[in-house]
């Protein structure tokens, strides 16, 4: 799931030529699957509230493999984008129910280390799913990982209707009302703005990546995706020491997390016309400008109080919000004066944001406990 979402990052120039659009246009499958997490994520969480969370998991990871067969056979632009907002809804009602199930399986004490190694997997996607998608999208064609993400998808159907126990409750004795209560919470509604802006501003640069990382830096093209590694493994490495440190210091890590992607944002728009700096950046970008996400998922469930499910699926939503309006922006930023350099700046405003959110987190924390 984390590859799919990330993936087309490394291979507009190819899906572009193939269905005869600019590259800016071909970004709208980046933001057309982040508006389907938005919308699915609470959508399905409150249609499937009554379901085992088993069953919902189950379902998702079929939907999702049907929609990459989709992708894989279609021929127009509308059908691919439709086919990635099937996905995509698939792909939120999975995420806002993995995180409540991992959240209870490591209690509460440990929920913040839990959901960095959940998130880890999609992390792990930058890594792994993301650099081979782009090598073997070069090799035979963007379509090949599609089917590759397909086949994945229905084994890890089978894995996880044998490997995920049974509900023990059910979830009959959860009602939308309870869940709906959630929206009250003032500090929730500041954990989603902070997940909405961390989001966007690193990946409103990193869709773009490969104009900037050719154009600006002179890089050759099949280096791109070593490039996505370095980015990956940074990203993998700032979710577990990110989840870790959030459980003991969850307001000092989202503070710290946000200001240094700000500024290594901020020096890829003034060094990108050179290779060596802009690659060890980008590096560091993953590492810190994702670092904070597993804290604020997990403030979102605790803030959201007795609607843990519908608080994670907001979470999931506001930081597809981040990745819809980013990548967005971004790609009219791409298209203006700025070019290569423009989605870079974008993220640099947008990540500088985040501090607002996070500062008054740490705030109204601190004047609880005086209190």
């Amino acid at each position: 799931m984390g590859t799919t979402e990330f993936v087309v990052a490394g291979l507009l120039p190819e899906i572009a030529g193939d269905v005869q659009v600019s590259v800016a246009r071909a970004g709208l499958m980046i933001t057309v699957f982040a508006i389907g997490m938005i919308v699915g994520a609470p959508l399905m969480a409150m249609l499937t509230l009554r379901l085992p969370q088993r069953l919902t998991l189950i379902l998702a990871l079929g939907v999702f493999a049907a929609g990459h067969v989709i992708v894989a056979l279609g021929s127009s632009f509308t059908l691919l984008l439709a086919a990635r907002f099937l996905t995509a809804l698939a792909t939120g009602a999975f995420w806002a129910v993995a995180n409540v199930v991992a959240t209870r399986a490591a209690g509460p004490a440990a929920s913040s280390r839990a959901l960095g190694v959940v998130g880890a997997g999609a992390m792990l996607a930058n890594v792994v799913g993301v650099p081979l998608g782009a090598f073997a999208g070069q090799l035979m064609g963007w379509r090949g990982p599609f089917w590759a993400l397909a086949v994945f998808g229905a084994a890890a159907t089978a894995l996880i209707a044998r490997q995920v126990p049974h509900d023990t409750d059910g979830g009959q004795t959860i009602s939308v009302r309870s869940e709906l209560s959630a929206l009250r919470s003032g500090r929730l509604w500041l954990a989603l703005a902070a997940c909405t802006t961390t989001t966007g501003g690193v990946l409103s640069t990193y869709t773009y990546i490969s104009p900037l990382l050719t154009d600006r830096a002179g890089l050759a093209a099949g280096l791109v995706p070593l490039v996505l590694v370095g980015f990956g493994v940074g990203a993998l490495a700032g979710f577990l020491v990110g989840g870790r440190l959030g459980d003991r210091r969850p307001h000092a890590t989202t503070i710290v997390a946000p200001a240094v992607t700000t500024a290594l944002l901020l020096a890829i728009c003034l060094l990108s016309t050179h290779a060596v700096p802009t690659v060890a950046l980008i590096a560091l970008l993953g590492l810190f400008g994702l670092g904070a996400n597993p804290v604020l998922i997990s403030l979102g469930v605790r803030f959201a109080g007795k609607a843990p499910t519908l608080g994670s699926a907001l979470t999931v939503s506001a930081f597809n919000l981040g990745t819809a309006i980013g990548s967005w922006i971004a790609g009219l930023a791409l298209e203006s004066s700025l070019g290569t350099t423009g989605p870079a700046v974008i993220g640099t405003v947008i990540a500088a944001l985040t501090l607002i959110p996070t500062i008054a987190m740490a705030l109204i924390q601190r004047r609880r406990l005086a209190t």
